[in-house]
């Protein structure tokens, strides 16, 4: 089955188990199947370590509703960082315990970086050597192959990163066949890739790609989508003000399907008749009222593409299918 869901959005519930019941209840209303739990949208992970019991009180709300779970892990969690490598390595391990425990198939994880983008504002971009890019990428991937191995139940997705004006390259998954290759390197069948349709757009501008090319070079990898839209015009990281960007285009809005450029049915056709994982909306929260459009816009075009009879429709909620 093709389950069409949404995030959690981090910044709307803060921590409030409250607004997570609200939003959860409101994705619910809005007919969805599927829906993506922010780990530190929930201070489920306090300095390294699940806590044990916020995880009990989100398991138990989750268990309420007839949703398929993702979680992602931190954004700032990289397994590249060289002042704090063991935090790091700790948070990841708190968000696959999590994962597990609330029997979500998949955990979002941004590839690491080698310039955190925590430190755009008082860095310069950096000129590693291609033996230290090396070595920070088979560091990570030992590290993936541990994790994996210890979690065989959660597919570790690998997420495509965004590029930014100044500072990219800052991090080698901003090239979705650069990222195939650390995904190949891993080898493990439960570490993949997580398709960003907005990183994907920014990226194909950004350096001259072609999406469609480059979904298809990756699509046998692809086990988690994040479904949003925008212009494809990349900002500085200082860039932040979403109602001064849109006028112009730019950045990484996370809007509906359908309100940007992104050629999404050309992308879907690469990959989904094979597909097996969450297509998740991942919005920003000030899209939140429009994700029931956003939900049907991606339908319809998953119906264009024949995939009609794979949807699940919203009075279908069997877990076990």
């Amino acid at each position: 089955m093709l389950r069409i869901g949404s995030n959690i959005n981090e910044a709307r519930v803060d921590g409030n188990l409250k607004a997570l019941v609200r939003d959860l209840e409101s994705f619910r209303r809005f007919g969805l199947s599927a829906a993506e739990i922010t780990v530190h949208g929930l201070d489920l992970v306090k300095n390294g370590r699940l806590d044990a019991r916020r995880c009990g009180e989100t398991r138990a709300i989750l268990a309420d509703f007839p949703f398929h779970y993702s979680v992602h892990a931190p954004n700032p969690l990289n397994l590249m960082d060289r002042s704090y490598p063991e935090l790091h390595r700790e948070v990841l391990w708190a968000s696959l315990q999590f994962a597990s425990a609330v029997g979500a198939r998949a955990l979002v994880y941004h590839p690491g970086r080698f310039l955190a983008e925590e430190d755009f504002a008082v860095r310069e971009p950096l000129a590693l050597e291609s033996a230290e890019q090396e070595r920070l990428m088979m560091q990570e991937a030992d590290i993936l192959r541990q994790a994996a191995d210890e979690f065989p139940e959660v597919a570790i997705c690998m997420e495509n990163a965004r590029p930014y004006l100044h500072h990219s390259p800052y991090c080698y998954a901003e090239l979705p066949q650069t990222l195939k290759a650390q995904v190949v390197r891993i080898d493990r069948p439960n570490v993949r890739i997580t398709l960003d349709f907005g990183h994907l757009q920014l990226a194909s501008r950004f350096y001259g790609l072609d999406p469609v090319a480059e979904t298809r070079a990756i699509a046998p990898y692809i086990a988690h989508c994040h479904v949003h839209d925008n212009f494809g015009n990349p900002v500085y990281h200082t860039e932040k003000n979403q109602t001064h960007q849109l006028p112009f285009g730019k950045g990484d809005s996370h809007m509906p399907v359908g309100w940007g450029a992104i050629p999404f049915r050309d992308i879907l056709w690469e990959f989904i008749a094979d597909y097996r994982g969450l297509l998740i909306c991942e919005l920003r929260g000030r899209y939140f009222e429009q994700t029931p459009e956003a939900s049907t816009n991606l339908a319809a075009l998953l119906q264009d593409l024949g995939m009609g009879a794979r949807l699940q429709p919203p009075e279908d909620y069997s877990r076990d299918c």
